[in-house]
């Protein structure tokens, strides 16, 4: 009792005695209030940790509405209905039991104007947002993305989340959200580390421990090189190493310096001498143990293109062929509902295989004797979405807007890949799927995000934009996962800006390798990709 009586006279010390006629206050510093959509982040300093009310007025001061109250330095307030002209709202952020009418409350207030919601604004909020992971988050040593917000095992970093945030921080300098300057210091930060980074034949781990420094383990012989994730990490310096090619001295040495790490990767190492097979890890302790192959039509094709493209240790054709495409999963050729699937599993599995390889791989007049990939990855998106519709299980909240199954963190089964047809399939709905294929599916993308957001934003949106996924028939509290992944929010990022702009297509592919590397695989591209 002696201590919460000292607790609230020091309170009262820096606020005065918290009525109408009080004179001594502390007013936090640096108010901010950025206005989206649907809600208002705000923001102040308050190292302190003291407890402060959000109230909201709309209707220029007269009367105001408690949007909340909070012990940390930012607060989102989701104010419902987006408006249908542009309005003025006006905050009060004040110290907890602080006199709302006292005429010292206006010390504490600032405005701030929000606009109509349109599908752009809502795109560049959710991009914005979602970028934030790759630099505020970034893991301030390396500049590697951290593989989890809510990472248990230390400050674990991941090499294919890296790849796909470097694709982000670039867009993201482009579009302003920070300065091309310090989007180059964070890229030149993860490559330093990729540098003195342990490497098994030229390949990465799937995770380091940024600590360190030292590989850590993604299971028990999985401790060394991961082919598949060094393919999602070079995707993203091959895009930096065109995006600074022309750039000042400092931008033209980095490109030097992504050109020797990418002649480096020993990607027919990984063949084991073979002219059928390409493997997905080797572990100086266990060797090829995992004995993993490379096969069937999934997330991996990146690591095909790229090892058929390197100038220095290049797969032949023939490992493609023998390895890739023979798989049980390769070939489909089935319909679900109406809608032909020329690749994949069942209902083509879980959404990432049409994101992770097609972040800079351009998918639009990409064809070989297969299939036309743009289509193939459009027809994945609409059969989920068709799924969904038709929601065979009869899972609560899914439809025409709410739809995307992919591999995700889960309130109920931890990490499962949620694919339809399959067990996993349970009524787990991750943002990330539907968001990140508007590329393919503009209008059904574009319903979904407006959905997550305008309906479901004050429980799905956080920090870094869409919490990794929820499910509606759970009860209320224990819906949402909310974590945040380097794969799931990446592909987010990616994919807008490759929508909005093509930006990381056109650099990715004006890589010369890269159509080199293609042709060879047997790979027709078009003009849009020249």
């Amino acid at each position: 009792m002696l201590k919460r009586t000292f607790i609230i006279s020091f309170l009262f010390i820096i606020f005065g005695t918290i009525s109408a006629e009080q004179t001594n206050y502390v007013v936090p510093k640096a108010l901010k209030a950025v206005a989206y959509p649907a809600h208002v982040e705000l923001s102040w300093e308050n190292k302190n940790g003291f407890i402060y009310e959000i109230y909201r007025s709309t209707d220029a001061g007269r009367s105001f509405t408690k949007a909340g109250k909070t012990d940390r330095e930012s607060f989102m307030d989701f104010f419902g209905k987006p408006v249908d002209k542009e309005k003025t709202f006006v905050y009060r952020i004040l110290p907890e039991g602080f006199d709302l009418q006292s005429s010292a409350a206006i010390k504490f207030e600032l405005k701030t104007t929000i606009l109509p919601a349109t599908d752009e604004a809502l795109l560049d909020m959710t991009q914005r947002y979602t970028t934030r992971y790759f630099y505020d988050f970034a893991q301030p040593q390396t500049g590697m993305a951290r593989e989890r917000s809510n990472d248990v095992n230390g400050d674990i970093v991941t090499t294919g989340g890296t790849g796909f945030g470097i694709m982000a921080l670039i867009a993201g300098s482009e579009r302003n959200y920070f300065s091309r300057v310090d989007a180059f210091k964070t890229i030149e930060k993860i490559v330093t580390f990729l540098e003195k980074a342990e490497r098994f034949h030229g390949a990465w781990s799937h995770w380091y421990d940024a600590g360190t420094g030292k590989p850590f383990s993604f299971s028990q012989y999985d401790d060394g090189g991961d082919l598949v994730e060094t393919a999602f990490l070079m995707e993203g310096l091959l895009t930096a190493r065109e995006y600074y090619r022309n750039g000042n001295a400092d931008e033209q040495n980095l490109v030097t310096r992504i050109t020797k790490l990418w002649e480096t990767v020993e990607w027919n190492w990984y063949t084991q001498g073979s002219d059928n097979s390409l493997y997905w890890h080797w572990s100086k302790n266990y060797g090829f143990k995992i004995n993993h192959r490379i096969s069937g039509y999934d997330e991996t094709l990146i690591t095909y293109i790229l090892a058929a493209s390197s100038p220095t240790f290049p797969i032949e054709r023939s490992v493609y062929e023998n390895c890739y495409t023979k798989s049980s999963y390769y070939l489909n050729g089935k319909s679900y509902y109406g809608i032909k699937l020329n690749l994949g599993m069942e209902y083509g599995g879980p959404l990432f295989f049409t994101h992770y390889s097609f972040l800079g791989l351009n998918p639009n007049g990409l064809t070989d004797k297969y299939t036309n990939y743009f289509e193939q990855n459009r027809a994945h998106a609409l059969i989920q979405r068709a799924y969904a519709v038709d929601n065979p299980k009869k899972q609560v909240g899914y439809g025409a807007n709410c739809w995307g199954f992919t591999s995700s963190d889960d309130p109920i089964a931890g990490y499962t890949s949620h694919q339809p047809g399959t067990n996993d399939e349970n009524g787990t709905i991750s943002p990330t799927a539907a968001i990140s294929s508007i590329v393919y599916t503009a209008q059904a993308s574009k319903e979904a995000l407006h959905h997550f957001y305008l309906d479901k934003g004050y429980q799905l949106f956080g920090k870094y934009g869409f919490y990794d996924a929820f499910n509606s028939g759970l009860v209320e509290g224990q819906q949402v996962v909310h974590s945040y992944l380097a794969i799931d929010q990446g592909p987010i990022a990616v994919m807008i800006e490759n929508y909005r702009s093509g930006l990381l297509w056109k650099l990715f592919m004006s890589n010369p390798e890269i159509s080199k590397g293609l042709h060879k695989l047997g790979f027709k591209i078009n003009q849009l990709n020249n």
